[in-house]
Order: structure tokens, then C-alpha cells, then sequence
């Protein structure tokens, strides 16, 4: 499908070819031509004055019986004994959400053993908890758990789920999604409530050039994953909540993958998603070796190695050290982005930091424009520089670089 074009209207201003930011208008003599390469963005139909440019219906099907859906869910992400940090993220978001709706925000708890949990949720904003306590659910698979969050949602009729965009997140939630015929916007970074009462929910598109908002009008519930670290978390330790143990057929744990053995990561430092300190890469490390370089300095300041893009696109990195638009959001306290140029899929990852410190020869780089402070330099003087600096004040003095 692609926009449509009403030819007795178009004055071939070239106005929408401008604007596309896919490249698929192309203006003739005659009238503006759509290539199928047409992402229905809608930027065309909105800049033409002549009201030349449309997009297709696209078929709702039937509507659900809206008024039946009440309250905002939280899924609090268990793993290997932990609530991971984007569900209290989430709940403190929810809590927002709820209010401006007066509804109940709940948050559900899926896994085994899970007693000591429940009490964090209710300190972080949830009015209830469902849990799902099962043996059967002690290990992750996107069957078993998608099975029971559709149980859950069947029975309870939600209007609003959230879930993180992590790798449990957009493992599972698409196939929830498909199995309540409903859709799902992934990696929001803000959401809010719509003067009609539905979920806006923003996401970067085209790299981060344009800030979409999607709604879901004729479908429940709405739902969303959320990039962890861009909403803040509340907690509030005196909170009571309805906590609510449930039952499910044993049908819902039916999975094709047995999990024989889960091998928990090892990292040289700390992980990125949880690090308070960040240094980061790019092409200007020049090769794998070099990374090295900054994985001394993130040790010696507990700190954590991240990388653009394009050195994960050369093989210098693990994809799952990547930060941007797709690869990780981060919000660390210190962001230290050495020999990244700053392009925007980079910048769309890491511009909730705190303090980003920006190390490039470049003065003109594009890195500085959002940097609280930069460094004009030769990060191969600078980071060696700042490695002995530290060990030096450490009274260690010696320094062994990579290659020495």
C-alpha cells in the first residue's frame, strides 16, 4: 500500500518529493508519482496545501467492545530470581497513566518463587498484583509466558498493557499482541493519555528524524514496550495493594523449547543497561584491538563499554553493546563518547544521559552539538593520558596499552 494521489489536484510543486523521507515521491510533468518503497508515513499528505496526497483506508475490522476494557497493566519482567529495573520504570509511568484515566494500575507478575517481589511492585506504584506462580514458568519461553499473559488478559480486559522493550519484551509481547488481535507500538519513549482517553504512544522513526505518535482506536488493549531507562521510576514504601494469586489452565504452559540450562553472561565490565558509567565507541577506535583501550578505562572507573553502530557494523563489537535506535536506550550518569561522530540513530540511545562528555579531533563533529562537554583531541593521546592520570592517583603507576 502506498499514499494516493489525486492527480486534478496536484500542482507538481515538488513540495511532497521534498519532504519524503524515504525517497519515494517522484514528480513528473504531469503529477507526483508513488514508488512501492511508500511507508504511509503521512509527512507528504500533511505538507501538501493543495490536499492532493491521501493515504489509504486501511480495514479495522470489527471493533471491540471498548467500555468492557478498564485499567493499565504493567508486565514486571522476572528473570533468574530479579524484577528487572524497566518494570518499576514502567509502574512510576502507569501511575501517571491510571490517574489520568481513574483507573487501577496493576502489574503482572509471571515466574516461580515469587513472594519476595510482590512487595517492590506496590512500593513502586501498583494498586494491584496478579501473580502467576508456577514451576512450570521458572525459565522464560515466549510460548508459555505469551500463553498465560493471554489468559490473564482474556479474563481481566485491560485497556492499556505496557512491557519493556528488552529481549524478553520483544520476544514475547508481538505473539501477546497477535493472540488478542490487537497492536503494539515497541520502543516507546513517552506515553501519555489522548482528551478521548486513548494511549499516545510515541517512538522515534526514521532515525530518529521524525517523532511518531500511534494510537489504537478500535482494538484493546492498547499496548506498548518501553525503552528502559527513559521513564523514572517512583517509590513509595508505606503503599497497600490487592495482591491476587491466579490459577491458569495447564494449556497455557504448553511450550515446544525445553530450557535445559540457563548460563548467566560473563563481562569483563559492568552491564550496559544497568551502568552509572558509560564509554562509548565509534568508528575513530579504527579497529577491534582498540577497544580495548576503552575497556581499561571502563574497569578502572566501573564503568561499562559501549559502541556506535557502525564499529558493531565492522565486527569490533558485540551487537549487544550497541547504543541507538537499534540497539540499547541508556541513561547512565556519565556518557563518555570517544571518536563518535554522533549520528542521529546514536544520539536517539544516549541523550537522557546526565553528563555526556564528547572526545573527538573533530570541532565540527555533530557529537558536541549535544554534549555537556567535549574535548577537541586525538583520542589516542587523551584516553591513554587519562588511564595513567588515574592509575597514577591510585599509586599504580605503570600503564600497559594495548599493543605495548
Amino acid at each position: 500500500m502506498k499514499a494516493i494521489v489525486d492527480p486534478q489536484k496536484c500542482t507538481v510543486c515538488g513540495v511532497c518529493q521534498d519532504v519524503c523521507p524515504v525517497g519515494a515521491i517522484t514528480v513528473t510533468e504531469t503529477a507526483a508519482e508513488i514508488s512501492d518503497s511508500c511507508t504511509l508515513c503521512g509527512m507528504c499528505v500533511d505538507t501538501c496545501e493543495f490536499g492532493a496526497l491521501s493515504l489509504p483506508e486501511v480495514g479495522t475490522g470489527a471493533s471491540d467492545d471498548l467500555a468492557s476494557y478498564q485499567g493499565v497493566w504493567v508486565f514486571a519482567e522476572w528473570r533468574q530470581g530479579q524484577v528487572h529495573r524497566v518494570a518499576h520504570e514502567l509502574l512510576g509511568s502507569g501511575r501517571k497513566l491510571a490517574d489520568k484515566r481513574k483507573v487501577e494500575l496493576a502489574a503482572v507478575l509471571i515466574g516461580h518463587q515469587l513472594d519476595g517481589h510482590i512487595s517492590e511492585l506496590i512500593a513502586h506504584g501498583a494498586d494491584a498484583v496478579y501473580v502467576v506462580d508456577r514451576p512450570e514458568l521458572a525459565h522464560f519461553t515466549d510460548e508459555a509466558y505469551a500463553g498465560v499473559l493471554h489468559e490473564l488478559i482474556r479474563r481481566k480486559k485491560p485497556e492499556i498493557l505496557l512491557a519493556g522493550a528488552t529481549s524478553m519484551g520483544r520476544s514475547f509481547i508481538p505473539r501477546v499482541a497477535a493472540l488478542v488481535s490487537t497492536g503494539l507500538t515497541a520502543d516507546c519513549t513517552e506515553l501519555d493519555i489522548s482528551d478521548e482517553g486513548l494511549l499516545l504512544q510515541t517512538r522515534p522513526a526514521f532515525g530518529g528524524n521524525v517523532m511518531a505518535t500511534i494510537v489504537c482506536p478500535n482494538r484493546r488493549p492498547q499496548m506498548a514496550t518501553v525503552r528502559p531507562k527513559v521513564m523514572k521510576p517512583c517509590c513509595d514504601t508505606s503503599r497497600k495493594a490487592r495482591v491476587e494469586m491466579v490459577d491458569v489452565p495447564t494449556s497455557c504452559f504448553q511450550t515446544r523449547v525445553q530450557v535445559l540450562e540457563v548460563i548467566p553472561e560473563q563481562e569483563a565490565t559492568a552491564k550496559l543497561a544497568e551502568a552509572e558509567v558509560i564509554v562509548s565507541g565509534g568508528r575513530g577506535l579504527r579497529n577491534a584491538d582498540n577497544f580495548e583501550l576503552l575497556a581499561e578505562l571502563a574497569r578502572l572507573i566501573n564503568g561499562a563499554v559501549g559502541a556506535s553502530r557502525g564499529a558493531v557494523d565492522e565486527g569490533w563489537m558485540d551487537p549487544s553493546r550497541q547504543v541507538g535506535q537499534t540497539g540499547q536506550t541508556v541513561a547512565p550518569t556519565l556518557y563518555l563518547a570517544v571518536g563518535l561522530a554522533g549520528a542521529i540513530q546514536h544520539v536517539v540511545g544516549m541523550q537522557g544521559s546526565k553528563l555526556i562528555v564528547a572526545v573527538n579531533k573533530d570541532a565540527h563533529a555533530p557529537i558536541f552539538d549535544v554534549a555537556s562537554c567535549g574535548v577537541v583531541a586525538d583520542l589516542f593521546d587523551l584516553i591513554p593520558a587519562l588511564i595513567r592520570k588515574i592509575k597514577a592517583e591510585r599509586g599504580d603507576e605503570t600503564c600497559k596499552m594495548p599493543g605495548a
